[in-house]
């Protein structure tokens, strides 16, 4: 398979070691995390993400690219695919982006350039995606990704000690 997508302003390319600085900037920046499903502390603790990028490659349960901007080269965020089921056909999305790139549609050209990856060249037919029920930006772009919205796991998880609850959405592959 293709590692790097490019689209009209991002480069999507493979996470590399030295992409670690960043990923533990965004993993552990209070905006980012706010919502997301992991953070660190240390850079240390930031390696077990790192090995987590690549076991979803090597062992083919997902995909996840670097964000970066095309002219500059410069690390954003990251996003991919992950919990790859083949025998079911479908994979769940997840994805961050540091705090300053937010509002500028990046994050929606790029799900769009891996909702495609995932649909012609890993064989999906469904996409999903579970959102943090009051993380109303991630559900603005999951609205602006065409992802239909399905239900609420209400309380389902416990986070920081607090019970929350979260959106279930999904994208199905267009029939051609």
């Amino acid at each position: 398979m293709e590692t790097a997508i490019r689209t009209e302003r991002l480069l999507l390319r493979k996470i590399v070691a030295t992409d670690i600085d960043k990923v533990y900037e965004g993993l552990s920046h209070p905006l980012v995390i706010k919502h997301y499903g992991v953070n660190y502390k240390t850079l240390e603790e930031t390696e077990a993400q790192m090995e987590w990028y690549a076991e979803k490659e090597e062992k083919q349960t997902g995909r996840f690219w670097a964000v970066c901007i095309a002219d500059s080269g410069e690390f954003i965020g990251t996003g991919g695919l992950y919990l790859w089921s083949k025998l079911h056909e479908k994979a769940e999305a997840g994805f961050w982006l540091l705090p300053e790139y937010w509002g500028i549609g990046y994050m929606t050209e790029a799900m769009n350039a891996i909702v495609a990856f995932g649909f012609d060249q890993m064989g999906l037919h469904r996409i999903e995606g579970f959102v943090e029920s009051d993380n109303l930006l991630c559900k603005r772009a999951m609205d602006k990704l065409d992802f239909t919205l399905e239900g609420t796991m209400h309380e389902c998880e416990v986070k920081n000690g607090k019970r929350i609850s979260l959106d279930i959405y999904a994208k199905i592959k267009p029939s051609n």
